[in-house]
């Protein structure tokens, strides 16, 4: 049975736990291999997983933030690469459900390949010159008019999920106004090359190669927006970040619970978990992942149930959630390591692979040194705001 068939979010969630369990077998090769994981793309895409956050009214079941944060650890438990390839795709079509800013036709003609075919979309805004979008720089890539088509060639780099997207929403500066514009970009447009530079030691699995546009035509229309047309708004499907790591570090603690009751060198009597020091580690770790877990859960609630001007005023903290759960993520696994020992440096070892993949995690946005002035911002103003009352 498919996702889309199952009632409630319990039988979505055993169903989705019982796919991906062939996904953790498959991990460990495709790291050493450094290979894409296609096989777990297609399992998603038999459940219908991809469609999830397509929103009602254009036929879809428009999952809660809350809903799909839980899926998003239950796959990144399994696979990190996957968790966060994926969870790009989710969101974005969450967040066009939520705000509606494009075009109708072109949101319906998406969200019905999404629906039927399992269409995989993600957006390719960084450049090599230009480092994170975050940080403001203008698109190398150039957008030129030609008649009732645009013209776009460029580079972009970090396109995860590159091996098997359908749509590719790229950033582009279009020559005749000097405006950043975002494209819609169909993979079966002339002109579009996969260049495979992705040689990350952390991720490998997420394909995010290079796409370079030569001279690709587009239809005017998939000119879906322009940036700075409107206010920023805080993104609260960006949560998918956090839940991806938080996936990984509840694998390495799993890991190292098992490992821990298993192993029992001739220096001791029975296995190591009856020592202090590894019933305290351990402990710590669940306690990281304790408060990880409710911060994200609760935010991401708050963010369900809130209004839309509500949510306008989230920014501080959806950065504090993501830079919190992230952080504890990479402490987690580094004490199920210290729990293993040598033996976690192993290539035999998927403590390592959670060790490479869950640091990737800080060089997601928002990052820290933007978040944490945005928090001293919020506080002060608060506090300015209580003298005033």
């Amino acid at each position: 049975m498919g996702l889309t068939a199952a009632k409630t979010f319990e039988e979505r969630l055993q169903i989705l736990t019982k796919t991906v369990a062939s996904f953790s077998e498959r991990a460990a090769e495709n790291d050493l291999e450094g290979r894409f994981p296609f096989e777990n793309f297609e399992e998603l895409k038999k459940i219908s997983y991809p469609s999830l956050t397509v929103p009602t009214n254009y036929g879809g079941l428009g999952i809660s933030l809350y809903e799909l944060v839980c899926y998003q650890e239950v796959i990144s438990k399994a696979d990190g690469s996957t968790g966060l390839s994926i969870g790009w795709h989710m969101g974005i079509i969450q967040d066009l459900g939520e705000t509606n800013r494009w075009n109708d036709s072109v949101m319906k003609n998406l969200f019905d390949d999404v629906k039927e075919n399992g269409a995989l979309l993600n957006t390719a805004a960084t450049e090599k010159q230009t480092g994170s979008p975050t940080r403001g720089g203008k698109p190398g890539t150039k957008a030129k008019k030609d008649g009732r088509q645009w013209v776009i060639s460029g580079r972009k780099t970090f396109t995860t999920m590159a091996p098997v997207l359908d749509y590719f929403n790229v950033t582009a500066t279009i020559e005749e106004t000097g405006e950043i514009g975002v494209f819609l970009i169909p993979r079966s447009k002339a002109g579009i090359e996969i260049d495979e530079t992705w040689d990350s030691v952390g991720m490998k699995g997420t394909g995010s190669h290079d796409l370079v546009l030569n001279d690709v035509q587009i239809e005017e229309d998939n000119l879906v927006e322009i940036f700075g047309s409107g206010q920023k708004q805080p993104a609260g499907w960006l949560l998918h970040i956090p839940a991806c790591y938080l996936g990984i570090a509840q694998a390495a603690q799993d890991y190292a619970i098992s490992f821990a009751k298993e192993y029992s060198p001739n220096s001791i009597n029975g296995p190591i978990m009856e020592l202090p020091n590894v019933k305290q580690k351990i402990g710590q770790a669940e306690l990281e992942l304790t408060r990880a877990r409710h911060f994200l859960h609760s935010v991401a609630k708050k963010w369900d149930d809130s209004t839309e001007a509500e949510r306008s005023k989230m920014a501080p903290e959806l950065g504090a959630v993501k830079v919190a759960v992230t952080n504890s993520a990479v402490t987690v696994v580094d004490l199920a390591m210290r729990v293993v020992g040598a033996q976690s440096l192993s290539e035999k070892s998927p403590l390592q692979r959670y060790y490479r993949d869950v640091r990737a995690g800080l060089h997601n946005p928002p990052m820290e040194d933007m978040t944490i002035p945005l928090l001293a911002d919020f506080a002060i103003r608060n506090q300015d705001l209580k003298k005033l009352q």
